[in-house]
């Protein structure tokens, strides 16, 4: 199995020496001897990143990417976005090279200047999409999305449920990447809670546009929605001492602030578990049902 560069990889220690211990991949054959050092020479993962124990022909798991000098280490760290993923990070260094990120790893993640849509500074975050350079085995950025994100037919079903990482604000709404792979919007008079840009979170299609945009929601389906939303108003009741000030007439401000959810949701999910027989319905509010 070839090693992914930017990636997560399961690789077999191969030898131990002074300042680490060199990886192969694990249908690599073992090193004899004999061999020559520059046909086994692998992945150095350094000292520091070595836990207790570790031997030869152990597997570890480990991140790959490339140095200053084009050489491949291996670190256990797991960095904020690997090869293939978008992510939300923060401006560290700006020089004649490029601009430098945050990425979590010792050596900061370049965002090269011809990736760039505008100029950055230090502590400013963008949204970028990191991939590994087809002419190097380095691991960069790209703040220029359209590159990475919209290439290929989005094919979802309504209801399939999706990761996405929120990306900008727009008149509609909030513009977000699905999958890693796809545009995504979520409208702006269906979303219920606090949303800034760099979160990642679920959401639900609700339809595909044009084979390639994604319509979203961040309720689940009906059913599931109010099985969750009943069973979150539910153990609210529970949890203050078996009364909640709210019923169908509050106002949706104060089932938003409560709950975070649309007052028709808060309905439903308060008729369902009325009709279990799990609640009353009085005048200043729900109670549990003895």
């Amino acid at each position: 199995m070839a090693i992914e560069v930017g990636k997560m990889n399961r690789l077999r220690v191969d030898r131990v020496v002074d300042f680490g211990v060199y990886l192969m991949s694990l249908d690599a054959s073992p090193s004899s001897e004999a061999e020559a050092s520059e046909k086994r020479e692998g992945i150095l993962l350094p000292s520091r990143y070595i836990p207790d124990g570790l031997e030869v022909d152990d597997q570890i798991a480990v991140f790959v990417y490339a140095d200053s000098e084009d050489r491949l280490l291996a670190t256990t760290e797991t960095p904020k976005a690997m090869a293939g993923e978008a992510a939300f990070l923060r401006v560290v260094a700006v020089n004649r090279t490029g601009t430098f990120l945050d990425w979590g790893l010792p050596k900061d993640l370049m965002l090269p200047y011809g990736e760039q849509k505008r100029e950055l500074e230090p502590g400013q975050f963008c949204a970028v999409f990191v991939y590994k350079d087809k002419y190097s085995e380095r691991v960069v950025a790209s703040t220029r999305l359209n590159r990475h994100i919209g290439l290929t037919p989005a094919y979802y079903k309504p209801g399939e449920q999706v990761d996405i990482m929120v990306v900008a604000r727009t008149d509609l709404g909030h513009k977000v990447i699905v999958n890693n792979e796809h545009w995504g919007l979520l409208y702006e008079n269906e979303i219920f809670k606090a949303l800034r840009n760099g979160l990642k979170t679920k959401a639900w299609v609700k339809k595909v546009v044009n084979d390639d945009k994604v319509d979203l929601t961040l309720s689940p389906p009906i059913s599931e929605r109010f099985s969750t939303v009943a069973d979150q108003v539910l153990k609210a009741i529970e949890a203050n001492d078996g009364f909640l000030p709210l019923t169908d007439k509050s106002s949706p401000e104060a089932i938003r602030r409560r709950f975070g959810i649309s007052k028709r949701d808060f309905k439903a999910a308060v008729g369902k578990l009325y009709k279990l027989r799990m609640i009353t319905i009085e005048a200043d509010g729900l109670y549990i049902k003895n």
